[in-house]
């Protein structure tokens, strides 16, 4: 492989945002690792693009350290971690079942640390960059939902603390912020709605978008585009941020939602 060739691993890599941003990243030229819990989608990912798949438990310190250790063995380097893999939970935060909001924190959270730290040491080599995957719930709660919130919220945190920490030594660390994305994640989420609200899943869909500004959900290929902005030459100067890719539902005020029918 030529040693200018750049190098980049993906954390729950086999579906949604992380096999579209695997995608994106070989397109743009890079080799890329891809891990998973389940074989066959990070395979299939892999194999799609030429790049390496290992099985992996991202809130396993063992299977994150052994993640790197492939990535290296395999291309000699590590310039880009994504840090993508997650899980949600729902419930309020008196209501959250405790063994489900624990399981949140170790793999939203603990997950992201623990992939930093088995990269840090191979990140300063290349002057690389770091990539977390939060969301616009690290902004915004939505009811039923404190887990999720609070370990997104925490990503922005811990983003803000690595970029301080591992600035100086020339590695770069950003989130990005996604709205609704039209991954099997949000497809669960649809189908949930449409049943409690006893309508079709289309409709389900268009109601969870109507105040958006775009009226719609993202392909994951556009996540993943802002990914590779971030993970890139482009975004140099940027570091400790998060880049919010919503559909503009960050800039409504909900409280005048009322008004937007008027004439």
């Amino acid at each position: 492989m030529d040693e200018e060739t750049r190098v980049a691993l993906i954390t729950g890599g086999g579906t949604g945002i992380g096999a579209a941003t695997a995608r994106r990243l070989a397109s743009d030229g890079y080799r890329v690792v891809v891990t998973g819990r389940s074989v066959e989608p990070i395979e299939a990912v892999a194999s799609s693009i030429g790049g390496h798949a290992v099985v992996s438990d991202t809130s396993r310190e063992i299977d994150c350290r052994k993640a790197v250790e492939t990535t290296l063995e395999q291309f000699g380097r590590l310039d880009v971690l994504v840090a993508n893999a997650g899980v949600e939970a729902f419930g309020s935060a008196t209501q959250v079942d405790l063994t489900e909001w624990r399981h949140v924190m170790e793999v939203n959270v603990g997950g992201v640390l623990l992939a930093v730290r088995a990269s840090v040491e191979a990140l300063k080599e290349s002057r690389g960059a770091v990539v977390v995957v939060a969301s616009v719930a690290a902004l915004a709660a939505g009811p039923s939902f404190s887990a999720y919130v609070t370990s997104k919220t925490a990503l922005l945190g811990l983003v803000r603390s690595l970029a301080v920490d591992l600035g100086p030594s020339g590695v770069r660390v950003n989130a990005i912020c996604p709205g609704w994305v039209a991954t099997e994640m949000s497809d669960r989420e649809v189908v949930e709605l449409g049943r409690a609200l006893e309508c079709s899943d289309e409709s389900a869909r268009e109601r969870l978008v109507q105040h958006l500004p775009l009226n719609r959900m993202a392909d994951p290929a556009e996540i993943a585009s802002c990914i590779s902005f971030l993970a890139g030459p482009d975004s140099s100067f940027m570091t400790g941020s998060a880049l919010i890719a919503d559909g503009g539902g960050s800039a409504v005020d909900v409280g005048t939602l009322a008004y937007r029918d008027l004439g």
